[in-house]
C-alpha cells in the first residue's frame, strides 16, 4: 500500500513514521475517549488537549524541524486562520526560531493573543485565503523566510498523519473515523496513515454547510472555489478556507470515503454536549466531526464503532460561556436537532439526555 502511495504521489507511511518521531517528545499522545449514552460506541480523540489547543502543532513541528538550517537562519512564515498560526509560534519559540504569522482581521483573539505571546511577528489582513497568500508571499520575497504552509505541503499533511497512525494503534477495530476538513490536511495525513497501515476504517471528512467547498471539490472532482463573503459566515472560524489545497484534494479523491456537512446550530450543540456529557472542551469547527456523528448519522456510512477527531479547542470565552449559559446552546437546541438525535438513538438515550 506505501508503495502505491508513492506512485501516486501521495504522503506515504514512511513520512508519517518519520514525523511521529520527530514529534514525539513534543506532542501529546492524545486518548480515544468515549462520548457517553452513544450507540453504537463513538469515541473522541480530543487534539484540543495538545500544547497549542489544537492538532495543528503536529504538522507545524514536522514541517519547521524538516526545513533545519534555513528555517533558523532565515525565519519561518506561516498563514493561519489562526490554530495554525499558533502551532507555528509555539514550534518555532521551542526550536529557537524566528516566526511571522499572517491572520485574518477576524481571527478570534484568544488565538492571535497566543501567537504574540509565543514571540512570532503578528501580520493581519483581509479576511480571504488570497489575501494572505500574497502578504505571505511579499512578506518571503522581502525577507526570504521559509513558508510552513498550514495544508498544502507533504511535511505538515505526515505531521497530521500521526493521528492517523494513533488511531490504527490504540483502535483497530474502528469502522469510520470522522474528520474536520478545511484545507485538507488533517484528513489527509489521516486517511494516508489509516490506508497504508492496514486499517480498514472509513474515512468521512466534515464540513460546516456554509463552508462546503471540499465537499463539492469532492463530488465534482476538481477543486471548486467558495466565495470568502459566503465562508465567512460560518462560526467555526478553524474551517473558513475557501477552497481545499491541490495536494489534500489528491489525497481525498484516492483515500476519503466522502464528506458530509453540518450546520451551525448542530456544531454548537456539538460543543455544548462535549463540555457537559465528555468534559472536553471544543471550538465549533473542531466539534465538526462529532456533531456528524450525533446529527447526520444517518448520512455515514455503518459503522460498529467510530472515531470522531475533536480538532480543537481554542474557543473564545465569551462564545463558550454564552453556549454553556443556555439550555439550547444559543439557536443549537432546536426542536430538528434534538429529534434527530433521538433517531440517530434506538434507544432515545441520548436525546433525553441533552435536554436541560
Amino acid at each position: 500500500m506505501d508503495a502505491t502511495a508513492a506512485r501516486a504521489g501521495l504522503v506515504t507511511l514512511a513520512e508519517i513514521a518519520a514525523a511521529a518521531r520527530l514529534v514525539a517528545p513534543v506532542v501529546v499522545r492524545t486518548p480515544l475517549i468515549p462520548f457517553p449514552g452513544v450507540t453504537p460506541q463513538l469515541l473522541i480523540k480530543p487534539e484540543s488537549l495538545q500544547p497549542t489547543g489544537s492538532f495543528k502543532l503536529r504538522g507545524a513541528y514536522t514541517a519547521i524541524t524538516g526545513a533545519g538550517e534555513a528555517a533558523r537562519q532565515r525565519g519561518v512564515i506561516a498563514h493561519s486562520s489562526g490554530n495554525h498560526g499558533h502551532a507555528v509560534a509555539y514550534a518555532a519559540a521551542l526550536l529557537g526560531v524566528r516566526a511571522v504569522v499572517v491572520v485574518p482581521e477576524t481571527a478570534p483573539k484568544v488565538k492571535t493573543d497566543a501567537i504574540s505571546g509565543y514571540g512570532a511577528e503578528l501580520v493581519t489582513v483581509a479576511p480571504t485565503l488570497p489575501a494572505r497568500v500574497a502578504a505571505t508571499e511579499e512578506l518571503m520575497a522581502r525577507n526570504g523566510y521559509v513558508p510552513i504552509p498550514p495544508f498544502d505541503d507533504r511535511a505538515v499533511i505526515a505531521g497530521q498523519g500521526t493521528i492517523g497512525l494513533e488511531i490504527a494503534a490504540d483502535c483497530p477495530q474502528a469502522d469510520l473515523v470522522l474528520v474536520p476538513v478545511s484545507g485538507g490536511g488533517l484528513i489527509s495525513g489521516i486517511a494516508a496513515a489509516l490506508r497504508t497501515s492496514g486499517s480498514r476504517a472509513a474515512v468521512v471528512g466534515v464540513e460546516p454547510e456554509l463552508a462546503a467547498d471540499a465537499r463539492d471539490s469532492l463530488r465534482r472532482g476538481e477543486p471548486v472555489a467558495w466565495p470568502a463573503a459566503d465562508v465567512q459566515r460560518t462560526v467555526a472560524d478553524a474551517l473558513r478556507v475557501e477552497r481545499v489545497g491541490a495536494l489534500p484534494l489528491a489525497h481525498i479523491r484516492e483515500l476519503v470515503t466522502d464528506i458530509v456537512t453540518v450546520t451551525e446550530e448542530e456544531m454548537l450543540t456539538a460543543v455544548r454536549l462535549l463540555a457537559t456529557r465528555a468534559r472536553l472542551v471544543a471550538e465549533p469547527g473542531g466539534a465538526a466531526a462529532v456533531a456528524a456523528r450525533l446529527f447526520r448519522n444517518n448520512e455515514l456510512p455503518a459503522a460498529g464503532t467510530s472515531v470522531a477527531v475533536l480538532s480543537g479547542g481554542n474557543v473564545d470565552p465569551q462564545l463558550l460561556a454564552s453556549i454553556l449559559r443556555s439550555p439550547h446552546a444559543g439557536a443549537a437546541g432546536s426542536a430538528p436537532v434534538r429529534a434527530r438525535l433521538s433517531a440517530d438513538d434506538p434507544g432515545g438515550d441520548l436525546g433525553a439526555r441533552i435536554e436541560p
